[in-house]
């Protein structure tokens, strides 16, 4: 399968949406989540705890918020849709000394070949990416055979009334910077053909890690995967 080619001039209009509304609130986006953040951060260095050296993708750096927690053992290449995000993403990584390489793309057309990294990760991503099962599955495909996907994110939860409650206030978050609140992005990650899906409940059911493999790899082990 080939890379798709799709000008980030250009983008669809979801997509440029996206792009827009995080161009737009990326002067205050770190001081929105700072409230938030406290409770991220031991989420976070626990998911970064678990790349291993090699060839490492971050999806949606954003600001730059996880260059801290990167292995230093490892590759990295970090990605995001929003110029202006990438720019605090570099001025964050001069600050800290980062060498990772970091990206104007869109996760749901990668400009890299087919098995280039052995990891892809991204914290609460998902959420912002207008097709993400598209998204995903670039990731599987840019990823080597029994490379490792890693993510943080907030899901719509299984409880009957807090899934009303989010199905209703899901237009706020999407409207002001792009953000579903609605994403079963479990789901989403099996649809796009990963394996051995599992599903770590951080904060209710709403926040999960999730883990999952590229097909193919000798580590594979069939039936463990669980949603």
């Amino acid at each position: 399968m080939k890379a798709q080619q799709m000008s980030l001039h250009a983008p669809p209009p979801d997509t440029a949406l996206t792009r827009r509304r995080y161009d737009r609130i990326a002067p205050i986006y770190d001081l929105v989540e700072w409230g938030m953040e406290w409770r991220f951060v031991p989420w976070r260095r626990a998911l970064w705890a678990l790349v291993r050296p090699g060839h490492v993708l971050e999806v949606g750096v954003g600001t730059g918020k996880n260059l801290p927690y990167h292995p230093p053992d490892a590759e990295m290449t970090a990605i995001d849709l929003s110029p202006r995000m990438l720019e605090r993403a570099r001025r964050r990584a001069r600050r800290l000394g980062s060498a990772a390489r970091i990206e104007l793309a869109d996760v749901q057309a990668l400009p890299f070949p087919d098995a280039s990294f052995d990891t892809a990760a991204a914290t609460f991503v998902f959420c912002s990416v207008p097709d993400p099962v598209l998204g995903l599955r670039e990731l599987r495909r840019v990823l080597r055979p029994g490379g490792r996907l890693l993510l943080l994110e907030h899901v719509l939860s299984e409880r009957p009334w807090l899934r009303r409650l989010m199905w209703r206030l899901d237009p706020l978050p999407y409207h002001l910077w792009g953000a579903h609140l609605n994403r079963e992005t479990v789901h989403s990650v099996s649809a796009a053909g990963f394996v051995d899906v599992v599903a770590v409940e951080l904060s209710l059911d709403i926040v999960k890690r999730i883990e999952a493999q590229a097909p193919g790899g000798h580590e594979e082990t069939a039936g463990r995967g669980r949603v």
